[in-house]
């Protein structure tokens, strides 16, 4: 149960914890402007990975990003907590929520002195909340946007459904056309984007060869100029891609920062990706996405906006959830190039 009521009028300063991952923080979009809504007049500080930090870094219901950069495991960066502690203390919170799950997150800032500290009850943190919101089982069947939503729910306050919304500010769109005059590609130019990779693991990425055969059409049926996004540890997927094409791509794998990503992907006019960040990011700035589903459940981490489609097949086994597919990976397998060509299609002709 949440415990007594907040009483809104006294709430001045708010933390908000955000999650780790891309996909996880465009996804907590929508909670966090219904935050802003419930307290119009409230400073709002979001705690932060410094690789989700663009996420929130233009945002308007933003006033301050809180970065928290202590390593992965249990052992590492015990000084930077200690220096993220003190800076919650000398923020003196009076609400902190937190849409990461993890006991880290509310031990921070139950040591950081947040006076209300709001949160669903797992990883055995419940005690360090003054207000706990149950999960049950029916929160882990919907879309996790709405997962996140439900916990200003949970409290009775205002949270209405409504898709994920980034901001791209005017400096990261410069310097997106900075890096694409710099390959001779124009403003007036048709841009496809291609996310082959995923981070999750191998069970839910489409054939890279597949994506290559889309980048291919789209130069010779469209006339596209074809980028090709991923993360460092994605080179291989994406130089995979760009060596399968017979004609010219841009392989944009890992010499960007984030900003710079979120700025080119607003220059796309479509976007064609496996389950992943970057999908989250090109549905939430409205950039017309083709998502590939196989092991991953598309109900609740799908893309969200009227732009978006998803291509899938019904298999017995899907979702399995499974990094790596223990079979033939059928889910993915079998869905052909020309399956997402016709969604492509079809879509440009809507939009059109």
């Amino acid at each position: 149960m949440p415990g007594k009521k907040i009483d809104k009028s006294k709430i001045r300063q708010i933390l908000i914890r955000a999650t780790n991952w891309v996909g996880d923080a465009v996804m907590t979009l929508p909670a966090l402007e219904a935050v802003r809504e419930n307290f119009p007049s409230s400073s709002i500080t979001v705690m932060a990975k410094t690789w989700v930090e663009p996420i929130f870094n233009h945002h308007p219901a933003v006033d301050r990003v809180l970065i928290f950069n202590k390593g992965e495991g249990a052992f590492t960066g015990f000084g930077e907590m200690i220096r993220v502690v003190r800076e919650i203390r000398k923020g003196r919170f009076d609400l902190a929520i937190l849409f990461q799950n993890a006991f880290e997150a509310a031990l921070l800032t139950y040591l950081g002195g947040a006076v209300q500290r709001l949160g669903y009850s797992t990883d055995g943190r419940g005690f360090l909340l003054t207000h706990r919101i149950i999960l049950d089982d029916q929160v882990l069947k919907i879309h996790q946007s709405e997962y996140y939503l439900s916990i200003l729910r949970g409290m009775g306050w205002g949270a209405r459904s409504r898709d994920p919304a980034l901001h791209v500010s005017q400096g990261d769109g410069e310097a997106a056309d900075r890096i694409l005059g710099s390959e001779g590609i124009k403003a007036g130019d048709l841009l496809i984007g291609l996310s082959p990779g995923a981070i999750f693991g191998g069970a839910k990425r489409w054939p890279p060869e597949r994506f290559a055969e889309i980048g291919d059409r789209a130069v010779e049926e469209w006339g596209a100029r074809v980028l090709v996004f991923g993360s460092c540890k994605e080179r291989a997927i994406c130089s995979g891609v760009c060596s399968s094409m017979r004609r010219k791509a841009l392989n944009l794998c890992g010499r960007t920062s984030l900003s710079e990503v979120m700025g080119l992907i607003s220059r796309c006019c479509f976007f064609v990706t496996n389950d992943s960040g970057l999908m989250h990011v090109a549905a939430a700035l409205s950039v017309p996405t083709v998502a590939i589903f196989g092991s991953t459940d598309h109900i609740t981490t799908g893309p969200r906006g009227p732009k978006t489609r998803i291509v899938r097949h019904e298999t017995e086994c899907a979702p399995c959830l499974k990094p790596e597919c223990p079979t033939d990976h059928r889910c993915m397998s079998g869905i052909g190039s020309g399956e997402v060509w016709e969604a492509m299609e079809k879509m440009r002709g809507e939009i059109n």
